[in-house]
């Protein structure tokens, strides 16, 4: 009879064991996400345990925040809040992603470095893709002191930044980006690319100031090679290097299609008509194109160029100043048939 009790009140005993368990399962180890695809959680310094879980309302199923919540309830997680960018994978349980925010374990993203025509640009860009705020960005870009810890100042900055994509964590500060890009510009500029930079006389900061001229003047890669020797010629014949994009850049207007005589005389150490030599410092981030091109220039007896009367985005060269005045008449009066002023 005893034991018919004790049987009699295991049974439901055991079915309660088993259902806590199941409830356990259910709001712990299944999976937190309800979407069809990966979501990415993005925690910075001023979220708090309510931020995060406002942030996750839309990833996560009713039950995943539940269980969530219920794991976060029972744990010191408001003390370790980690800033970040999460990946809330399909599969991932309720738990590993309590794990996961609760030890920091954040997921990297590709970073993309553009091709940028000023730091103000650039900041912008970084301040939408990363945690930092771009006033931030665009503060120490343009502080001399700052940029000198890397080995610049605010003039030659721009020659850090390799255009490429880089693999970041969303969440690096001002100084963990810098000293990134250090690295990634000191293995770009190699034994290769260093010992083609001594042979032409120039630093690496010379050769990005060079290339950045090359890219404004065109789209055409293939003819960069031919634009650079051009330049160096001048450099070397100590001439003026009279480049349009130069103007363009003290004037701070890209947008101009053509440049006039009053333009030539703005005050700027960036106006290459000018002053002679090159400008203090890049007019913008170089590509990698732009810079290659210089480090493989062509060598040509050129010293003068102009924009094809075609408008194919091609120059016209020539050894003399007879000759250039010839391509430069021929340019003007398609830009005056055109109407472009």
């Amino acid at each position: 009879m005893k034991a018919f009790e004790t049987k009699y009140y295991l049974v439901p005993a055991a079915i309660c064991l088993v259902a806590l368990v199941s409830l356990a399962y259910y709001y712990t180890f299944t999976n937190f996400s309800d979407k069809a695809q990966t979501e990415y959680l993005y925690i910075d310094g001023d979220d708090t345990v309510d931020s995060v879980f406002l942030k996750l309302q839309p990833i996560g199923s009713s039950h995943g925040m539940t269980g969530l919540r219920t794991l976060v309830r029972h744990s010191d997680y408001d003390e370790h809040i980690h800033t970040g960018r999460y990946a809330v994978e399909t599969d991932l349980s309720i738990f590993r992603l309590y794990r996961r925010l609760r030890s920091g374990q954040q997921s990297p993203f590709m970073l993309t470095i553009p091709e940028s025509r000023t730091t103000k640009i650039l900041a912008g860009v970084l301040g939408r893709r990363l945690m930092m705020d771009s006033t931030t960005i665009a503060q120490a870009l343009t502080d001399s002191t700052y940029c000198k810890k890397y080995g610049y100042d605010t003039y030659t900055i721009p020659a850090l930044f390799v255009p490429n994509t880089y693999e970041v964590y969303w969440n690096m500060s001002m100084d963990q980006f810098m000293e990134r890009m250090k690295r990634e510009h000191d293995t770009f500029w190699g034994y290769d690319r260093r010992h083609k930079a001594d042979a032409l006389g120039l630093t690496p900061v010379e050769v990005c100031t060079v290339a950045s001229i090359l890219d404004e003047e065109t789209a055409n890669n293939a003819e960069k090679p031919m634009i650079a020797g051009m330049y160096l010629n001048r450099l070397k014949e100590e001439m003026p290097l009279q480049a349009d994009p130069t103007v363009k850049f003290a004037l701070g207007d890209f947008s101009i299609r053509r440049i006039y005589k009053s333009m030539l005389e703005t005050e700027s150490p960036y106006n290459t008509y000018k002053y002679a030599g090159l400008p203090p410092g890049p007019i913008k981030i170089a590509s990698v194109k732009g810079i290659d091109a210089v480090l493989n220039r062509k060598a040509h007896n050129y010293l003068y160029m102009c924009a094809k009367e075609d408008f194919s985005g091609t120059h016209n060269f020539a050894e003399t100043y007879k000759e250039h005045q010839a391509n430069a008449a021929r340019y003007a009066k398609a830009l005056n048939q055109r109407g472009i002023k």
